[in-house]
């Protein structure tokens, strides 16, 4: 079985593509989201702003994402991320959970990138994992050194600190094609997620099946008391094979985030090529 464009940078793309909801047997979305992306009530005590200043407050609060100096979580479709970025030290670390224990394939990553080198410790479970081959060769319970030279260029195993943001939400909010605040800090509206594609959130293949839908998809936002952007749930809705969900990337500690802590020499070990192998 083979798991396709898996990264923590594309995290957020790899929760909407039809590869991973094959893996998840539940099919059901991260019931911690569901229901998120309910708008504030009508009858906020803000008036609900212009479109063009609305917009703009949304484009504003993704600069500070840029410094990258934050931590995240990502979660949608039964899977879940968290982490952080680290730009002064050129690190990152993070969190993955993809799937449970019901699913046909679960995986557990635990992944450290500091700059220029990257280690994953891994963790296979499900009905289907023993039929992996060389399995027993990735659940270690080690971190694997990651050879760059095989992963060079390949956003499914590396980490791009040009385009820090695994969500690319920066993007995203430059596609809003409708948007209204809905109270203090508080945005509602529809964004174009067919140009959106590079901002590794939204994979192509599900671009393709929402068709014109893709234009006007349902999020809401939610600011911090200084304008930046602390929660993005978009609502995607069921198109093709793949059912309705919402994915929901929130952005905490601007400014706080620490060094990534590299693996202790002692728990390391060279990836072998069946790791590799996995992600082609």
């Amino acid at each position: 079985m083979t798991i396709r464009r898996f990264s923590a940078a594309v995290f957020a793309a790899t929760l909407l593509t039809s590869g991973l909801a094959a893996c998840n047997a539940s099919g059901t979305g991260d019931p911690a989201v569901s229901g998120s992306a309910t708008p504030a009530a009508s009858g906020s005590a803000i008036a609900p702003s212009g479109n063009a200043d609305a917009k703009q407050a949304l484009l504003n609060s993704t600069n500070e994402i840029r410094n990258g100096n934050f931590r995240f979580t990502m979660s949608g479709a039964g899977s879940s991320a968290q982490g952080q970025v680290h730009e002064p030290s050129q690190s990152a670390e993070m969190r993955v959970l993809i799937g449970d224990a019901s699913s046909d394939l679960s995986m557990k990553l635990d992944l450290i990138h500091a700059k220029p080198d990257s280690w994953v410790k891994l963790e296979l479970g499900g009905k289907s994992a023993g039929s992996i081959p060389g399995v027993q060769k990735l659940n270690l319970g080690r971190y694997q050194h990651l050879d760059q030279t095989r992963i060079k260029g390949n956003k499914a195993l590396g980490f791009d600190f040009d385009k820090i943001d695994p969500a690319g939400s920066e993007v995203l909010t430059q596609g809003i094609t409708e948007v209204r605040q809905t109270g203090e800090g508080a945005y509602a509206g529809t964004l174009d997620v067919s140009k959106a594609a590079e901002a590794g959130s939204v994979d192509q293949s599900v671009i393709t099946a929402l068709g014109q839908q893709a234009r006007s998809v349902p999020f809401t936002a939610k600011l911090d008391p200084q304008g930046r952007l602390s929660e993005l749930v978009i609502r995607i809705p069921a198109a093709g094979q793949n059912a309705a969900q919402d994915i929901k990337v929130t952005y905490t500690d601007y400014g706080t985030a620490t060094a990534a802590q590299k693996p202790p020499a002692g728990q390391v070990v060279e990836a072998p090529q069946e790791f590799y192998h996995l992600f082609d």
